[in-house]
């Protein structure tokens, strides 16, 4: 009776057998909210998808959790790839999840976030990056759609505000596939036309009709080109990554246009009111110099010139009487030395002064024949010395100690024994 039951380990077991044999189970993907979410220590996201009306129990291990480039919370609308299986110790089925996004505009919302913050890091947003604009430009460059209400705006505005300036389209794709690529393209032939100011951008729209200007290339071109670009993308609210780099950012087309070029009446107010500044100060400046001119010519030394020439002339005449009398009084300083050289002893008889000279020397030489040490020793005498120094006294010399003894004819080493 007891063999037609089986235990509740061998029933699971047996459904969980059936479900991971079931190929339709293998990969399945679902899309729904998250709801008792936790992040266990060791990495594991365990969490419950529901909709509407159900609900499965879901867990992430840490090998694919770790490639999330976000973190699930509750409430967040998901799309996950699993496989469903049984967990025998409670007999559940649930969703073994392996990839994890976003939906809909969660997920590029996530994108947008993670560029800025890489491209932030990298330095591209730095504001002393950024260009100034020129006060009135001459060439302007317009890169967005060739249709389409953006350059129709930029056109009419830049028209009306200051029709002197000259403005160029680049024509470019402002959304899909291939839109990134024209407008970097765009960027990078407009930037070598030697443009005053580069506006970049389109209409409003969703941020997915936006997301090029999201792209991390047209970023990198925008902060790469050297010309001062304004980034017009969408409608005031809009924010994209090109807005960060851009060097300006406007908040519509129509608003590039107005920061792009100065408003006419604007620019000629300016003007009158520098051009009455410069009378004024002009008119103060000839008030100063034509004062100072009266100044100067109501001077003593105008209406008399000759009292500029006069003292320095008298001054001329003073310095030239000094330089004769000095000249004249050296003159006969020096012939006077020459009178008294000429009548001096040494010019009349030089041989009496050589002869007075060599007797003098002669006799000085016979005062100093007696000391010296040649004749002494000529005399039988020697001299002892110890060391190269001359030995005076007995005490200086010890026994063993090497005495050199210089005689007439030579020397002689001598050792002392006593």
């Amino acid at each position: 009776m007891n063999d037609r039951y089986i235990s509740v380990t061998s029933l699971t077991r047996y459904i969980k057998y059936k479900i991971d044999q079931d190929i339709h189970l293998q990969e399945v993907y679902l899309k729904g909210e998250i709801s008792n979410f936790k992040a266990h220590s060791r990495g594991h996201f365990y969490f419950t998808l529901k909709d509407e009306t159900s609900r499965i129990n879901a867990i992430m291990f840490s090998s694919a959790a770790s490639k999330l480039p976000f973190l699930p919370k509750d409430g967040m609308k998901v799309l996950i790839t699993g496989k469903v299986s049984v967990y025998e110790t409670t007999g559940a089925y649930q969703i073994y999840v392996n990839e994890m996004l976003e939906d809909g505009i969660g997920n590029l919302y996530i994108a947008f976030e993670q560029l800025k913050k890489k491209l932030e890091k990298e330095g591209l947003f730095r504001k002393d990056h950024k260009k100034e604009l020129p006060k009135i430009p001459e060439k302007i460059g317009i890169i967005t759609a060739p249709t389409g209400a953006a350059i129709r705006d930029i056109i009419s505005t830049i028209s009306r505000r200051w029709p002197y300036v000259k403005t160029y389209l680049y024509p470019a794709l402002v959304q899909g596939e291939d839109a990134k690529e024209d407008i970097v393209r765009q960027i990078q032939r407009a930037d070598r036309a030697g443009l005053d100011v580069l506006i970049v951008g389109r209409g409003g729209g969703s941020i997915e009709d936006l997301w090029s200007f999201n792209e991390e290339c047209v970023a990198r071109a925008i902060y790469e080109a050297e010309t001062p670009i304004i980034s017009a993308v969408g409608h005031e609210v809009d924010f994209t990554i090109a807005d960060f780099v851009a060097d300006v950012r406007a908040p519509t087309p129509t608003g590039a246009a107005e920061i792009a070029v100065p408003q006419k009446e604007d620019v000629k107010n300016y003007l009158v009111q520098l051009k009455i500044r410069n009378q004024k100060v002009i008119n103060h400046l000839f008030s100063i110099r034509n004062q100072q001119l009266i100044e100067i010519t109501n001077k003593y030394i105008f209406k008399n010139p000759l009292m500029i020439y006069q003292p320095k002339e008298q001054n001329f005449t003073y310095l030239l009487d000094r330089l004769k009398s000095s000249s004249l009084n050296l003159l006969q300083t020096k012939e006077k030395k020459w009178t008294m050289l000429q009548s001096s002893v040494i010019f009349k008889d030089p041989f009496k002064i050589l002869d007075k000279k060599r007797n003098t020397y002669l006799q000085t030489l016979a005062k100093l024949e007696p000391l010296s040490p040649i004749l002494t020793l000529q005399r039988g005498y020697s001299i002892v010395k110890k060391k190269g120094k001359t030995v005076q006294y007995r005490k200086e010399v010890k026994k063993n100690d090497q005495l050199e003894v210089v005689l007439q004819d030579g020397s002689i080493d001598v050792i002392v024994n006593s």
